[in-house]
């Protein structure tokens, strides 16, 4: 898609301002986020207060006390004056055998929402329903996701609900579960919100919670700009060795982006044949080995179905779904414990329209993400995806105003997210500390199911 002027993207932006004033709406808040150069501290900048009763709370609370977190466990009284801002809220039910157990928890949160700092966080922890669960147990688990998701939608100020759940026999205080909720509690998961993660294995906790990816080798395909330029930043910060690939055409910014942070670029088209074993080769030789695959790499050629071509049908799904499909089946074979991160969109989820091409190949990317998780991790590896939804790039800057404008406010943040965003959670689940998730979809879309 061709760059928008500058001259013409500062009347776009007024037009949006305009309309803006005009509807009433209030600007959104500046959220919390990370710097993709500099290692951050990935935890909350106020006391987390940690809900629920028994031996899971319990070992939760002391959990977070050895990262030198300020945790409490008893929320003030109700009507009680604020004693301070809560940098997040996080509730412990995973003991829940039917439907009214959840009350007090979910109570004791409702008390203090009036007192979450800007930009907090209120995550859960439940446990996932099972197929062979008594009907009430398995109405208490699943009402979680509802909770959350709604919750999500009514907080304020920049603040999100997420949740944890839990597989039978994962331990609350496994390094997975830390791991993921180190990640929500944080400024990387600013635009992540009304979203369940499983996770389904205790995992392994990294050496170093601040670079987590150290030592790793990273390939990333569509690396030259936008979303795969903040994923190399946000790798290589986290301590990773970067191999970025892009087309030839590309090359001028994919050198740019590997030379700022030390990696390798190879200019490659990957829909070559030889595309698997050529990545490999260069990773190999430049880094003596390869452990983490993400797939970026994405083209549009957005038409009504009725006036689409055969070619604007076929390249898009030739980049956007062949082409992964054929270099993991090539990685694979040689890299058994591989860990994948797929590039999904919304639009694969809900559709979106002239987007029947795009929505085919993303949904392909998910079905695909599943169907890789058991084969990987059978190695020792792991397959998951990334699904963005309204995302400020040179892409969505096309959009006219008002639609644009329309798509960012739909979001529970009332706003559209940045490249970094999604670059956070890519490299979250490519680093060990989500070692228990395993062929999930991690939305981030402010909870918009937006297309694009």
């Amino acid at each position: 898609m061709a760059k928008v002027p500058a001259p013409l993207r500062g009347v776009q932006q007024q037009v949006g301002r305009t309309l803006t004033k005009a509807l009433g709406l209030t600007e959104p808040v500046s959220l919390r986020r990370t710097d993709p150069d500099h290692v951050d501290v990935p935890l909350a900048s106020g006391p987390v207060l940690v809900v629920g009763t028994g031996p899971d709370a319990d070992a939760l609370a002391t959990a977070l006390l050895g990262w030198g977190v300020d945790v409490r466990r008893h929320s003030p009284q109700v009507g009680a004056p604020a004693q301070q801002r809560w940098g997040a809220v996080v509730a412990v039910l995973t003991d829940l055998e039917s439907p009214g157990e959840e009350a007090e928890a979910v109570l004791a949160v409702a008390g203090v929402l009036r007192d979450l700092a800007r930009c907090a966080r209120v995550v859960t922890l439940s446990r996932l329903p099972r197929p062979d669960d008594t009907p009430a147990r398995s109405a208490a688990r699943a009402g979680v996701e509802g909770l959350v998701r709604s919750l999500g939608k009514e907080l304020r100020a920049g603040a999100t609900a997420n949740g944890l759940q839990l597989a039978d026999g994962v331990d609350v205080a496994a390094p997975a579960v830390l791991g993921a909720l180190r990640f929500l509690v944080s400024a990387r998961s600013a635009f992540v919100d009304g979203q369940l993660l499983p996770i389904t294995s205790d995992g392994v906790a990294p050496a170093d919670w601040t670079r987590p990816l150290e030592g790793l080798v990273a390939v990333v395909t569509g690396a030259a700009r936008g979303i795969g330029a903040e994923t190399v930043r946000v790798l290589a910060r986290d301590g990773a060795h970067v191999l970025g690939v892009d087309v030839p055409a590309a090359g001028e910014g994919l050198a740019r982006t590997m030379n700022a942070v030390g990696g390798i670029a190879l200019q490659l088209d990957i829909t070559a044949p030889d595309a698997g074993e050529r990545i490999l080769d260069r990773a190999e030789r430049a880094f003596g080995g390869l452990d983490v695959l993400v797939h970026n790499a994405g083209i549009l050629r957005d038409k009504l179905l009725a006036n689409m071509s055969p070619e604007q049908w076929t390249s898009v799904v030739g980049v956007n779904l062949a082409a992964q499909l054929a270099i993991t089946q090539t990685l694979a074979a040689r890299v058994p414990d591989l860990v994948q991160v797929s590039l999904a969109s919304t639009s694969g989820i809900a559709g979106n329209r002239g987007q029947t091409n795009y929505g085919y190949s993303k949904a392909g990317v998910i079905g695909a993400t599943q169907a890789w998780a058991p084969v990987l991790a059978a190695g020792g590896g792991r397959a998951n995806a990334v699904a963005p939804g309204f995302i400020e790039t040179e892409m969505t800057s096309s959009i006219p105003a008002v639609p644009r404008e329309i798509s960012r406010r739909a979001s529970s943040l009332g706003q559209g997210g940045k490249p970094v965003d999604v670059a956070e959670a890519i490299a979250f689940l490519a680093s060990p500390q989500a070692g228990g998730v395993n062929g999930a979809v991690l939305r981030v879309c402010g909870q918009n199911l937006v297309g694009r």
